[in-house]
């Protein structure tokens, strides 16, 4: 008989972003409460990028990140919207300013639709500053719903905006 007890660890694709403050300090931090919902895997650079969607407003740090963990994508979210909130962010305006943001990209290869959360993230293919990071730590990886790599997803993105890595 099987046991149905063991924890399934599943690998999540989260893209960390900043524009107000210490940027690099606010993606520290969202990294180290990650670390408390599973096991971070691996990070990519940080990178610069002009903001997306809404343009007026200062340049974002992203970083990648892959987390190892038990939770469910609701749940995942649930904790995530609790870091955000904790290192300041107020949700004021689409695509506005913030102290940090949190998106899961890819929930490993899970496919979810619900009011509160789309996996894999609906926009991804359309983000070069997501997509750059992404590819740095997951670039073989294959997305659920295009049924291609990260990599190919990026060389095909339409998004004209710069990214370039980030030095301190």
């Amino acid at each position: 008989m099987a046991n149905t007890d063991i924890c399934t660890m599943h690998q999540c694709h989260l893209l960390l972003g900043s524009n107000q403050g210490d940027r690099s300090e606010f993606l520290e931090q969202a990294r180290s409460a990650l670390s408390d919902l599973g096991h971070v895997v691996s990070t990519s650079a940080l990178y610069e990028t002009a903001a997306w969607g809404l343009t007026d407003q200062p340049a974002f740090l992203n970083q990648a990140v892959c987390l190892s963990t038990e939770l469910a994508p609701e749940t995942l979210l649930q904790e995530i919207l609790s870091i955000e909130l904790k290192l300041g962010r107020t949700r004021t305006e689409k695509y506005g300013p913030r102290t940090i943001d949190i998106d899961i990209l890819l929930y490993g290869d899970h496919i979810h639709q619900s009011n509160t959360l789309i996996l894999p993230h609906p926009e991804l293919a359309n983000r070069r500053f997501a997509l750059t990071a992404l590819a740095e730590i997951a670039g073989s990886s294959i997305h659920p719903v295009l049924d291609c790599s990260i990599l190919t997803i990026l060389e095909r993105c339409p998004d004209p905006l710069p990214v370039n890595e980030f030095s301190q």
